[in-house]
C-alpha cells in the first residue's frame, strides 16, 4: 500500500480533472475556491483515495508522474511537452546507469526527465549559461529530488565539456549547429546525439552541420498528441491538442576516419565552414552598428 508521508510530492485532482500538486508538511493546509484540505487528512493515509473540503467537494490524492511534475515545474523557460521528453528518452537510449550531457539545462524540466531516466546509478551533466536560469534549474531539481543525480555547470559549451565517452548528448540551444564538434568530441563511438529546435531553418542548418561531420543515421521527427474526452456515451476530441512544439534531431556518432558513408565529404565540410564564417562575420558586423 502506497502511504503519503510529510515532504512528499502528491497530486491533487479535481472531478473536472484539474490538477494540484502539493507538498506535505507538518500542519500544513490547502486552499481552493472549493475549500480546503488539512495535510494532516493526507500524511501516513494511504494514496488513491478520495478526500473532501469542508464544502464538500471531492478531491482524489494520488502520486504525481513524470509527466505532472514536469507540467507544474516553475520556469522562466520555454516548458519541453512530455511527448517530447519521452521521445528523447527513447531515442538517447536512457535506463539507469547510463551518461548524458544536455546543454541549455533552462529551468530544469529536461533534466528531471534524464535524470529519472538514468537514476539511482547513472548521472546528467548539463549546462546552462545563464546564471538567473541556472539558479532556477538548481532549485527546481533540488525540489524534485533528484540533484543528486545532476552536476550542473553554469558555463557556456563552445569551450567543449568537460566530460569524455558519455553514452548520449542532447542540446537544446539556440543555434546547435555551432557545437557539433563538441557534441561529437564528449561522446562515445556509436553514442547518441539530440537536439531540439522550433523552426524548420533551425532544422536545414543542424541537418548541414550533421552532414559536414562524422554523424550517422539522422532523423528528423515531429511529434503531435491529441486527447480525448474521456466520456464514453460521447467520446470524442478534446477541442484543444498538443501540436507543433518542436523538431526533435536524433543522429548517431561515428568514427572519424569511416570513409564509407559518402556525404561526408571535404567539400561539404568546406561549404558549412563557410556559412558558418560568414554566418559569424555577419553577427559582428551587426553587433559593431549598435
Amino acid at each position: 500500500m502506497s502511504v503519503a508521508k510529510v515532504g512528499d510530492l502528491v497530486l491533487l485532482v479535481s472531478p473536472d480533472r484539474k490538477h494540484y500538486l502539493i507538498r506535505l508538511q507538518e500542519g500544513g493546509e490547502w486552499f481552493s475556491h472549493r475549500g480546503s484540505i488539512a495535510h494532516a487528512d493526507l500524511i501516513d493515509r494511504p494514496l488513491g483515495r478520495t478526500v473532501t473540503t469542508q464544502h464538500g467537494y471531492a478531491y482524489l490524492v494520488l502520486e504525481p508522474s513524470t509527466n505532472d511534475l514536469l507540467h507544474k515545474l516553475p520556469r522562466t523557460t520555454q516548458i519541453i511537452y512530455g511527448k517530447d521528453a519521452a521521445q528523447i528518452v527513447m531515442r538517447l537510449n536512457l535506463y539507469p546507469g547510463r551518461t548524458v550531457v544536455e546543454a541549455g539545462a533552462g529551468s530544469g524540466g529536461l533534466t528531471f526527465v534524464l535524470a529519472r531516466a538514468v537514476m539511482p546509478t547513472g548521472h546528467v551533466y548539463s549546462y546552462e549559461a545563464r546564471s538567473d536560469t541556472f539558479a532556477t534549474a538548481q532549485h527546481n531539481l533540488t525540489e524534485l529530488d533528484v540533484l543528486p543525480y545532476v552536476t550542473l555547470y553554469n558555463e557556456e559549451i563552445s569551450g567543449g565539456f568537460h566530460q569524455q565517452d558519455v553514452d548520449a548528448c542532447f542540446l537544446d540551444v539556440r543555434e546547435p549547429w555551432l557545437f557539433l564538434d563538441q557534441a561529437w568530441e564528449v561522446m562515445k563511438c556509436s553514442g547518441f546525439f539530440g537536439a531540439l529546435v522550433p523552426t524548420t531553418n533551425q532544422v536545414s542548418h543542424l541537418l548541414e552541420g550533421l552532414a559536414a561531420r562524422p554523424f550517422g543515421d539522422i532523423t528528423v521527427e515531429e511529434l503531435l498528441l491529441r486527447a480525448y474526452k474521456p466520456v464514453p456515451e460521447r467520446l470524442r476530441p478534446e477541442d484543444r491538442m498538443i501540436a507543433h512544439s518542436s523538431y526533435l534531431v536524433f543522429a548517431r556518432k561515428i568514427a572519424q576516419d569511416d570513409a564509407s558513408l559518402g556525404w561526408i565529404t571535404d567539400k561539404k565540410r568546406r561549404q558549412f565552414a563557410g556559412r558558418q564564417a560568414m554566418a559569424q562575420r555577419a553577427a559582428e558586423l551587426a553587433g559593431a552598428d549598435l
